[in-house]
C-alpha cells in the first residue's frame, strides 16, 4: 500500500493497540463463580461499556474508574461486588505484554519518526508498559497528566498542546474507534490508522487507514 503519510509525530494508544488489553480475561477469571459461561461475553461487554461511561466525566484516578465500573456491572447483573475487586484489574495492567507484532514495528518506526504515546493510564502504570515495548518514545502522556481521559477532546488537546504542533503534524494510531478515532477526527487529526485487532468494528466513514496489526504501519509511512 502506497500513501503520502509523512507525519512529524506518530502517536499511539497504548492498551489494546500496543499492549494486549486483558480486562475481559481478568473478568472471566474473577467472576467465573458468579457468571455462567454462556453469559460471560455479555458480562464483559457490559463491563467495557461502563468503563467508557466512567471516563466521560471529570478526571478521577483510574483505580476509581475501574472500581466504579466493576461495581456498576455487578449491580446490573444482580451479583455480589466484593471489596476492592476493581483493584485486581488495576494491578494487572502493568503485567500485560505487547502484542507479538509490536516491538519490531516500533523499532523500525523509531529510526525515522518521533513516537508518542497517549494513554488512559496513571503515571505509575505506564512506565512498566513502555519498558516492555522496547522502543525509544519521544514523549509519553497519560490521562493523569492531561486530567482527562480519551475519548474526551480535552485529552487530545493536551497532547497537541504539549507537542507544540498542529493536528496536521500527527498520525494517530489506535485499535479503538470509540476511544480514539472519532475524537481525533473531531480535533482535526485527519491522518489516522485503525489497527483492527477484532475488539471493535472498523468504521470506514471516519477515513482511517486500516491495518490488521502493527507490522503494516511502516509501509504506510514510507519505510
Amino acid at each position: 500500500m502506497t500513501t503520502n503519510l509523512r507525519p512529524k509525530y506518530i502517536s499511539f494508544d497504548c492498551y489494546g493497540t500496543l499492549i494486549n488489553f486483558q480486562m475481559a480475561d481478568v473478568a472471566r477469571e474473577l467472576f467465573a463463580d458468579r457468571i455462567k459461561p454462556e453469559d460471560m461475553e455479555q458480562f464483559t461487554t457490559d463491563f467495557a461499556r461502563y468503563r467508557l461511561d466512567e471516563v466521560m466525566g471529570d478526571w478521577r484516578p483510574y483505580d476509581q474508574i475501574l472500581c466504579n465500573s466493576v461495581r456498576r456491572t455487578c449491580q446490573r447483573w444482580g451479583i455480589e461486588y466484593r471489596d476492592n475487586e476493581g483493584m485486581k484489574f488495576y494491578h494487572a495492567v502493568p503485567t500485560w505484554q505487547p502484542h507479538a507484532d509490536v516491538p519490531n514495528a516500533l523499532a523500525r518506526l523509531a529510526k525515522e519518526y518521533k513516537l508518542v504515546i497517549f494513554s488512559n493510564a496513571m503515571n505509575d502504570q505506564i512506565p512498566y508498559s513502555v519498558e516492555k515495548l522496547g522502543a525509544p518514545f519521544h514523549r509519553v502522556y497519560t490521562a493523569e497528566q492531561a486530567q482527562a481521559y480519551k475519548p474526551r477532546l480535552r485529552a487530545f488537546e493536551y497532547m497537541i498542546e504539549q507537542l507544540g504542533c498542529s493536528a496536521d503534524d500527527i498520525l494517530h494510531v489506535s485499535s479503538s474507534m470509540r476511544y480514539d478515532h472519532l475524537s481525533a477526527d473531531d480535533m482535526g487529526i485527519k491522518n489516522k490508522v485503525f489497527v483492527n485487532r477484532g475488539h471493535e468494528p472498523a468504521w470506514p466513514v471516519w477515513g482511517s487507514h486500516e491495518i490488521k496489526d502493527l507490522s503494516g504501519l511502516p509501509a504506510l509511512v514510507g519505510l
